[in-house]
């Protein structure tokens, strides 16, 4: 029988506390990525994107289990970021959000193992951003994380004491983009036991 890994269960960086930023050091990652813009709630690009990346994803997944490694799928992730970002801790304007959706790719499949997945997922169903699917390898370096329970529009005061407290607290500086990973289904969970791990690239003053 395959082992079927589990990245959230294996992975320093699905891996976080509530109350607790931690610091961590994350190797280059690659992802299917899709870029958008605009509310999450309303968007049709952000409903287009996830509906574009799961059917790829699985026929990774597929590919990945025909050679012998079977995979857990891992957990959909936003790159998020703004003008403002204030739009983010204070006012929440979904409106003036631009993000990132990525899924993960295992370490032991390439880039022509995404394509060929790409491809066949694309001749079985009809993707509405196939398009706008790419390849790429995020490279993060040191970040600073938390794991934020409830609701996705309570995380405001989290973010703040993160950006403004302890990150210039502890001699750092944020570089990249906001980054959120879904543990939880909103389909399935209440709002108020959603679990998302929040991320924000960071180096040393």
């Amino acid at each position: 029988m395959v082992e079927k890994i589990d990245f959230k269960k294996v992975s320093p960086g699905y891996r976080a506390k509530t109350s607790e930023f931690q610091v961590l050091t994350l190797e280059p990652t690659r992802y299917l990525m899709v870029d958008g813009t605009g509310d999450p709630n309303t968007s049709t690009a952000y409903t287009q994107a996830v509906e574009s990346l799961y059917p790829i994803a699985y026929k990774l997944k597929f590919a990945s289990k025909q050679i012998g490694r079977d995979y857990v799928m891992p957990p959909l992730e936003g790159l998020w970021w703004a003008d403002d970002l204030t739009s983010f801790t204070d006012h929440r304007d979904k409106s003036l959000w631009h993000w990132t959706l990525m899924l993960m790719i295992p370490r032991w499949l390439d880039d022509s193992d995404a394509l060929q997945a790409k491809e066949a997922a694309q001749a079985s169903k009809n993707l509405p951003a196939a398009d706008k699917v790419r390849i790429e390898v995020l490279d993060e370096g040191q970040c600073v994380q938390t794991l934020h329970v409830g609701a996705y529009d309570d995380e405001g005061p989290v973010l703040k004491s993160m950006h403004e407290d302890f990150i210039p607290k502890h001699g750092l500086q944020m570089t990249g983009k906001h980054h959120e990973i879904y543990l939880g289904d909103p389909r399935r969970v209440t709002p108020e036991k959603l679990r998302t791990i929040l991320r924000q690239p960071v180096q040393s003053l």
